[in-house]
């Protein structure tokens, strides 16, 4: 009797510190897979977005306008955009400001394009522009709520203004299509959240 009653305790101990292994192993597991959906969910790599999915179709006024679903979803990371400088597509919460804003400074693509999705203009230019044109249009700008401009080094063209979902390169300053633009696109029917704020955003 005393014999079996240490084989039940030998049984019971190896069983308890058998269940006690299965379930630390499990503990452990559902830890690294917390872990890896938490680092997936918070890393810097950049996701696709919806813009890849159609193309531009130039009108005969030279305005360029995007044919497919552009995405409107807020995301924390960085976005491969299908053109540079976007016409819209997932975008970071935060816009940039643009009541009439000009930024010195590349912008961070997913908060210009919060801001098109606002109403706003957006006039970008590079390297290329001439002084004479980049300071007239940071004067129209300045004048003109529901606008925004910034450099953007990697554009095609030295000056171009996009809208969501539009998008034209003009000459200068004194191209009459810059104002043909503004007037058809600043809160213009494109606008997905016409109304929305263009203040208390990010100013750089």
């Amino acid at each position: 009797m005393r014999r079996a009653e240490q084989a039940r305790e030998r049984r019971n101990r190896v069983l308890v510190i058998g269940a006690s292994v299965v379930a630390v192993a499990g503990l452990v597991a559902g830890g690294v897979v917390l872990v890896r959906s938490q680092d997936d969910k918070g890393g810097d790599v950049a996701t696709s977005d919806s813009s890849g999915k159609g193309r531009f179709v130039t009108g005969k006024d030279g305005v360029r306008t995007w044919e497919g679903k552009l995405s409107r979803n807020h995301v924390t990371k960085a976005v491969k955009y299908a053109s540079e400088p976007p016409v819209g597509g997932d975008h970071n919460p935060v816009w940039m400001n643009c009541n009439g804003d000009v930024y010195t400074e590349p912008l961070k693509n997913t908060n210009a394009v919060h801001s098109l999705e606002h109403g706003a203009v957006w006039v970008t230019y590079n390297a290329d522009a001439g002084k004479a044109d980049v300071d007239a249009l940071a004067a129209k700008v300045k004048k003109t709520p529901y606008t925004l401009m910034s450099p953007v080094d990697d554009q095609k063209d030295p000056i171009m203004l996009s809208a969501w979902g539009h998008q034209r390169t003009v000459t200068g300053a004194k191209d009459p299509n810059v104002d043909a633009f503004f007037e058809k696109f600043v809160q213009g029917a494109q606008t997905p959240e016409p109304g929305a704020a263009c203040t208390n955003g990010l100013s750089k």
